[in-house]
């Protein structure tokens, strides 16, 4: 018994369309493809398509010719019919759509930001890319994200794949330094002294970057008070990325000179007692000595913190200039000078010195004297007296030897003698020496 049955089968995207036969007999075409195949049923390259028919002895219409596509197609329809006669009187068709897409897609890239300064990027950047695709359309794209290592040329890759499974790929060029430049303060000259600056001080701010180079700094501070131990000068300097940092300079100002005051001498025989007030901040006194008195050196006479300085083996009449000098330890600097005459025994009025009123003469006292005796010349001796002190004030006018005196502009000379025991002893030591002063006054 014969059967006969309508089939329908579809192979490899084939439809086959049989009109009854017997099963045993059954006619075939089959489409035989070769090309490569890409994702989702497309081809990626050039597909040939031929067909493959059993048995012999049939008829068919054009469509079952060998045939090649070499373009992209979003589809491409053969359709293959054939014939047999008897005994099978049969006429099968077979459909095949054949889509290509051998043409990658175009991929574009596109950071999520602009850059950040100057065309450079300072922190992580994401990249995202976008294709098109023609006749297959796109199915993905890739994104990534640049964060680092800092340099001028860096470089992401990213792709897009269509829908045939063809990949393409382009790669976004950027320039990326998250890196903070380095910052140095640098002064314009070395403190003054100790450490400390006791004039205007210029600070520049200078940067170093090895990546994108340094765009600005800060300008150069200058500092000129007020007096601060702690005194921060801060910058800055940017690169060309955009990144900052900063730097101090640490300093310690004083321009304020110390206090010098009471400078004064007390005189004695060839000797005096220079002495002085320094203020607390006084790190070093000095004093100078100079003298046009013959065979006098001049020069550093005493470094120290104190507070006073003798002075020994005088010239007796000879002018001593003294200048002291106190110093902080900033190096600020105040300077007093005092001009003083060497005396010997006779201490006051100093040899030569010009007086405006009577002066009380003193002079040095003379261990077991009783009393003094003084004598004052103008051309002769005008006046002799006894004091009991080791001074004695001479009075405007007085009587001696039977004629009044008085004091008259001009130059005075005085001697004074100590006396030991009774006046009526007459018992005196050697003189204590004589001097002169300058009455001034009319």
């Amino acid at each position: 018994m014969r059967r006969y049955a309508a089939v329908y089968l579809i192979a490899l995207g084939a439809l086959l369309v049989f009109t009854p036969v017997a099963a045993a007999d059954t006619p075939s075409v089959t489409p035989m493809i070769f090309g490569t195949l890409g994702a989702n049923g497309w081809y990626t390259s050039n597909v040939t398509i031929n067909w493959a028919i059993a048995p012999v002895g049939y008829t068919s219409n054009p469509g079952c010719g060998a045939a090649t596509l070499t373009q992209d197609t979003t589809g491409h329809l053969f359709d293959c019919t054939v014939t047999w006669g008897s005994p099978y009187n049969t006429t099968v068709e077979v459909k095949q759509t054949l889509k290509v897409d051998k043409t990658p897609p175009t991929v574009a890239s596109s950071p999520a930001r602009p850059p950040d300064a100057n065309g450079w990027y300072n922190h992580a950047v994401a990249v995202n890319f976008s294709g098109t695709d023609a006749t297959s359309k796109i199915a993905s794209c890739s994104s990534t994200t640049y964060g680092g290592p800092d340099t001028a040329k860096a470089s992401v890759t990213g792709r897009c794949t269509d829908n045939a499974g063809n990949v393409s790929q382009t790669s976004f060029g950027l320039k990326f330094d998250s890196t903070a430049p380095s910052v140095a303060a640098v002064p314009a000259r070395p403190p003054d002294a100790n450490g400390w600056y006791n004039h205007p001080v210029t600070v520049a701010f200078s940067g170093g970057d090895s990546t994108s180079g340094i765009a600005s700094c800060t300008s150069a501070a200058a500092y000129s008070g007020p007096d601060n131990p702690s005194k921060l000068l801060a910058g800055s300097c940017t690169d060309n990325a955009g990144n900052s940092a900063g730097a101090s300079f640490p300093l310690k100002y004083d321009s304020t000179p110390p206090k010098l005051s009471k400078l004064g001498a007390t005189p004695g025989n060839r000797k005096l007692l220079l002495s002085w007030v320094a203020s607390p901040d006084t790190r070093l006194v000095q004093v100078q000595r100079t003298s046009s008195a013959r065979g006098v050196k001049s020069g550093l006479v005493y470094r120290g913190k104190g507070a006073s300085f003798r002075d020994t083996h005088l010239k007796i009449g000879a002018r001593y200039r003294y200048t002291v000098t106190a110093t902080d330890q900033a190096g600020n600097s105040v300077s007093k000078t005092l001009t003083v005459t060497a005396t010997g025994a006779l201490l006051a009025p100093t040899p030569g010195q010009a007086v405006s009123g009577p002066p009380l003469l003193r002079w040095t006292p003379v261990k077991g004297a009783d009393y003094y005796n003084v004598q004052v010349v103008r051309g002769k001796k005008i006046l002799s007296a006894w004091p009991a002190t080791s001074h004695f004030r001479l009075p405007r006018s007085w009587v001696f030897q039977g004629h009044r005196y008085r004091l008259h502009r001009g130059t005075y000379r005085w001697y004074v003698w100590p006396g030991f025991g009774t006046f009526s002893a007459n018992r005196y030591g050697s003189v204590l020496g004589g001097s002169s002063f300058v009455f001034s006054s009319g």
